[in-house]
């Protein structure tokens, strides 16, 4: 398994605190998503930019999807903290530049010739969150007890669920599930879902990010129970740890994040866990 431990970054309005996993699942050999977050504390120069939480499953296989998913997250965390300006403008750049940068390189080497990734990024600014979102990985917002999806799949089934011709439980069985409309790298350009206006938070909120791996094995109402009743990491480790439990066909990625008011909590006590950051070394830098 790999992961990080318990982060915290502290920004105005709220504090987002939280975890990622990700476990190459019980069937496959090469794990092929890739999660990564950055969370600036109070006295970060980037802390006025908020909280960036990512997930992104490479697809492809063979065609080297983990080196599109690890393309995309490097490429959209860095750009997000060296851009400026409005957020919804500045994560449209960043997805645009990491299409780009995947599909040059599919291009340039034959070994990830067809390569691409799903990419679902939030952006927690002050007490809002902004989503940009391309692909059938998916991003949460658990409040109180309801858990509300914020992306929709870019998916043929989720598609024509949308138009009223299949049910959600046709959606579920379909054979063609997993095709994919939209993904980073696999064209010259795409369109992601970019919110152009943020959407409020609560503190005692919490964001949920994950890869198919964990949504078609897990249930809502039991990502709603792990990460509304167990702390994040933990939260993390059992909604793995269920997906797996369900066959463990695919990579699994997760992350929970909570939102607590700032000054309202010391820091926590970071565990010590034998575990690695997949966050890319070059996301810790400081902006230039």
């Amino acid at each position: 398994m790999t992961g990080s431990a318990t982060d915290e970054g502290a920004g105005p309005g709220l504090v987002v605190k939280g975890a990622m996993l990700s476990h190459v699942g019980a069937v496959r050999s090469l794990n092929e998503d890739t999660v990564a977050y950055v969370l600036p504390g109070a006295a970060d120069p980037r802390a006025s930019q908020g909280a960036l939480l990512l997930v992104a499953d490479g697809i492809g296989g063979h065609a080297a999807g983990e080196v599109a998913s690890a393309l995309a997250a490097e490429t959209i965390c860095c750009d997000y903290y060296r851009g400026d300006g409005a957020v919804p403008d500045l994560l449209r750049r960043c997805f645009a530049a990491a299409n780009q940068a995947i599909h040059r390189r599919s291009l340039d080497a034959p070994e990830c010739a067809g390569m691409g990734t799903t990419c679902t990024a939030i952006a927690v600014v002050g007490a809002c969150v902004f989503l940009a979102h391309v692909g059938d990985s998916r991003a949460y917002l658990l409040r109180g007890e309801t858990l509300s999806q914020l992306s929709q799949d870019h998916t043929l089934v989720a598609e024509l669920v949308r138009q009223g011709s299949l049910t959600v439980e046709e959606a579920a069985g379909s054979p063609e599930r997993h095709v994919i409309l939209k993904a980073l790298g696999t064209h010259p350009e795409v369109e992601p879902c970019i919110w152009t206006e943020g959407m409020p938070l609560q503190a005692g909120d919490r964001l949920v990010l994950c890869s198919d791996g964990l949504s078609d094995l897990v249930g809502d109402a039991e990502i709603a129970a792990a990460s509304r009743n167990l702390p994040p990491f933990e939260a993390c480790e059992a909604l793995i740890a269920r997906a797996l439990d369900a066959g463990g066909h695919d990579n699994i990625s997760v992350g929970v994040f909570g939102l607590e008011q700032d000054g309202d909590t010391p820091p926590p006590q970071r565990p010590e866990r034998p575990t690695r950051k997949v966050e890319a070394a070059s996301l810790a830098a400081e902006p230039p």
